[in-house]
């Protein structure tokens, strides 16, 4: 894959979609959510895997579940799990099979870590890895009457992360009814032999598992059809190894005219599969499939169905502010939406781990494209600090100790279970595991020109940094071997010492993380390397790395959002980079970066006390004491702009500025409602943003996303806000919020997006930030009227209604 241009033909990718609908990745029998009904304690018995220890005084509770989320955060806990603790937690579950299928599987999406699963007594299995889905064959240790589940969870290494992680099941469970002869986990993929407007040729992978003889006649029957449910190709073929074991066959699918997945109109298909015995279906699954192709090529970048074109990116962690790591799918949905339509971005990269099926299902139906990563650490940890960000002695927690067992298993698992899904273009094997001296050195960190006193020059005594070339060879060909339609990439830390090893050569593209400056010069030493921007800052100058080199093909900005974890000193929740807040709502940075990549028009104006600076973080905030000056700042995409106050001109036309993408004013303040507006060369206006000065705080307003909702646990956003007499949201308000449920829903948090507020996440009271907050609310199996308030002293109320159905 180094020749000049890679063409990467992805023909036909699926979401797995089971019998029942859902992101549970299982490809084979009947699965069924078994999140209900656990059993739970925060402590640690070797006797609890036993059928018959007592759990009668456990805490009962559905999944999914974070322990670490619903405790009190507290200075002496670590900074990089966002000072929030770990533990030891068992989960129990009594249940009884009421079916008649010969077999069952018990399927786990996630959990957070070093899982030990238990059946009637019996060890299932180990799994250290908390993001990895995986499962288990209960099929052996099944009885009639009563069986016990039991699962043990150790995070009891609670800073072996440097962001917030969670603790506990997290993902959801399914429990999996199959016949002794159905298809594999994971055992359907699907290549292109060939994809052109006018027709589509593909290769149907199938992979059946046989726990008996086959003795009948098998055939596996594949078709699929378009999004309008009519069939547009079919085809079958016999399974001729009756055997015991696992046997695989290729099938091939032509269809004429077919219709492209892409960014603006993600068009997906419906493949019906089914596995059947003389004539009689054995086993079936429905899934989604999106056709395109990608190229990747050194000089002229990435093309997306045969479109050059630049990877707008943004990274994302997998937590949602005081929900932890427990994130419903509406609540993904609502992100996903925002980073791509307040942002402008068309692609996410999973930092740094798979993550939840539901976010790859979610970014098939959008159209954003997905760079999905294995891990952030190999065979040595990295440093994590515990009393502040970058101070005091570093611990060495991590997931070192079972890098050499399971890496590859772990490699292989992720691309397994995600290499259906259109969204995913690209395979990272690892995150900056090559940063110099933490813990690999090299003699060239000695040169003159990267002597840098953040990195220190050679240890001899420390790890060979030649060493990551031959572990990124052994990752690589663990992705290979499973799907060699897309690119193999890493996100290198320290560029120019990994240059000395094979690292680069071994990965199909190459990411840098910060490091903009090297892009001409390695593109003029190694003229075959494509090259992307893995990790950069949000900051204007990186990007016109990307935009005015057509050989860099993209960025991914640290970060989509506002994350738990690597925080700095007390008090601090996460690090506050992100684009969108924890809330998923754009913050001043996130508008900035709009009006740099946004294709329809956007503005919008902040403000603070006049300086000599020109901040892309000013908040949309118009209170301030009469005359004092003020400088206005506005980010839009429009050539140039004016300011109006009280529909007069307080600021003339001024065209954009390149340099820094802000255009600005200074000016006395005054009372009123301030408003940019984005014009043309001819100064029509193309967009404007408004803001108004506020009184006191009055009153609480509401509003929710959706008044109607699935009464099975669906879950809906309130925003609410303080305003003044006038109707105004006071911006400058910090009012404590209480929030009050009748009916079948719970409060699962409110979010303020405060970084610096480190209250109870579980507390029904919160304060305001920003004059606003945000209510999740979930509904609780039953359906029927939810009656929500929201009070505060010396406010006047607001009530909500909602409907479960």
């Amino acid at each position: 894959m180094k020749n000049r241009l890679i063409t990467l033909l992805l023909g036909l990718f699926f979401v797995w979609a089971p019998v029942i609908p859902a992101a549970a990745q299982v490809s084979f029998g009947k699965a069924g959510k078994f999140n209900d009904g656990w059993l739970f304690t925060l402590s640690d018995d070797s006797l609890m895997s036993s059928t018959d220890y007592d759990d009668a005084r456990w805490r009962r509770l559905d999944l999914p579940h974070d322990w670490s989320v619903e405790h009190h955060l507290s200075p002496s806990l670590a900074s990089c799990t966002g000072y929030l603790p770990g533990g030891v937690g068992w989960y129990r579950k009594h249940f009884r099979i009421d079916d008649d299928a010969a077999r069952h599987y018990i399927y786990f999406e996630g959990v957070y870590n070093r899982s030990e699963v238990y059946l009637n007594g019996h060890l299932l299995g180990k799994r250290p890895n908390g993001y990895i889905s995986f499962m288990y064959d209960l099929t052996p240790y099944l009885k009639e009457g009563d069986n016990v589940l039991a699962v043990r969870v150790d995070h009891s290494r609670s800073a072996d992360s440097r962001w917030y992680t969670g603790s506990g099941i997290y993902r959801d469970v399914w429990m999996v009814s199959a016949p002794e002869v159905h298809f594999a986990q994971w055992g359907i993929g699907w290549h292109a032999v060939s994809l052109t407007d006018r027709r589509a040729v593909i290769a149907v992978d199938v992979e059946v598992e046989k726990h008996v003889e086959a003795t009948g006649r098998m055939e596996v029957r594949t078709a699929l059809f378009d999004a309008e449910g009519r069939c547009v190709a079919q085809t079958s073929g016999r399974v001729t190894d009756g055997k015991i074991g696992l046997s695989k066959q290729t099938l091939t699918l032509r269809v004429n005219r077919p219709n492209r997945w892409n960014l603006d109109t993600p068009y997906l298909y419906t493949l019906k599969t089914e596995l059947l015995s003389d004539g009689k279906r054995l086993d079936g699954s429905e899934t989604k499939v999106g056709l395109r192709t990608l190229e990747f090529d050194p000089d002229k970048g990435f093309a997306l169905n045969g479109r050059w074109m630049k990877v707008k990116g943004v990274c994302l962690h997998h937590d949602a502010g005081v929900l932890g790591a427990v994130v419903p799918p509406e609540v993904w949905e609502r992100r996903l939406l925002n980073i791509k339509q307040y942002l402008g971005a068309n692609a996410i990269r999973l930092s740094h781990n798979p993550q939840a099926p539901v976010v790859y299902d979610l970014c098939d139906r959008l159209g954003l494209l997905v760079m999905d990563e294995a891990s952030d650490e190999w065979e040595f940890p990295k440093r994590k600090w515990v009393k502040g960000w970058n101070k005091g002695e570093p611990v060495f927690q991590g997931s070192f100790d079972f890098f050499e067992e399971w890496i590859e298993r772990d490699v292989t698992d992720m691309v397994r279970r995600d290499r259906n899904h259109p969204s995913v273009f690209l395979w990272s094997i690892g995150n900056e595991v090559d940063y110099p001296n933490d813990p690999y050195s090299h003699p060239i960190l000695d040169g003159s020109t990267i002597n840098q006193p953040m990195f220190g020059g050679y240890k001899p005594d420390a790890p060979d940094a030649m060493r990551i070339g031959v572990i990124a060879q052994r990752l690589a060909a663990c992705v290979r071997a499973v799907d060699t339609s897309r690119p193999v990439t890493g996100a290198l830390a320290g560029v120019v010492m990994s240059n000395q090893t094979a690292y680069p050569e071994a990965v199909d593209v190459v990411g840098y993380n910060y490091t903009e400056n090297r892009y001409d010069e390695d593109h003029a030493t190694y003229p075959d390397r494509v090259i992307y921007g893995s990790e950069t800052g949000s900051g204007i100058d990186a990007w016109y790395a990307v935009k005015n080199k057509d050989f860099i093909f993209g960025q991914f900005i640290w970060t989509g959002t506002d994350y738990l974890g690597e925080a700095g000193a007390w008090p601090s929740r996460g690090l506050g980079t992100g684009l969108l807040d924890f809330s998923s709502l754009p913050k001043p940075r996130g508008h900035h970066r709009a009006s740099l990549w946004c294709e329809h028009p956007v503005t919008y104006i902040g403000t603070y006390p006049k300086a000599d600076y020109l901040s892309p973080d000013a908040w949309d905030i118009w209170n301030y004491e009469p005359g004092q000056m003020v400088r206005v700042v506005c980010y839009t995409n429009a050539p140039q702009a004016r300011l109006l106050l009280d529909g007069k001109e307080v600021g003339a036309l001024k065209p954009y500025d390149p340099q820094s993408g802000i255009i600005h004013w200074d000016i006395p303040y005054q009372a009123g409602e301030l408003r940019a507006e984005g014009c043309d060369e001819a100064g029509q206006v193309l967009s404007s943003y408004s803001i108004r000065s506020s009184g006191r705080p009055y009153a609480i307003r509401v509003s929710a996303d959706r008044t109607s909702l699935s009464a099975d646990r669906a879950t809906a956003h309130l925003t609410v806000e303080v305003v003044d007499e006038q109707g105004i949201v006071v911006k400058l308000a910090d009012n404590d919020i209480r929030c009050t449920i009748e009916g079948p829903a719970r409060l699962l948090g409110l979010e303020n997006s405060n970084n610096s507020d480190m209250s109870d996440y579980t507390a029904r009271h919160r304060r305001v930030f920003q004059g606003r907050l945000l209510a999740y609310v979930q509904t609780t199996g039953q359906k029927g009227d939810v009656r929500i308030r929201f009070t505060s002293p010396l406010l006047q109320g607001a009530e909500v209604l909602l409907r479960a159905e």
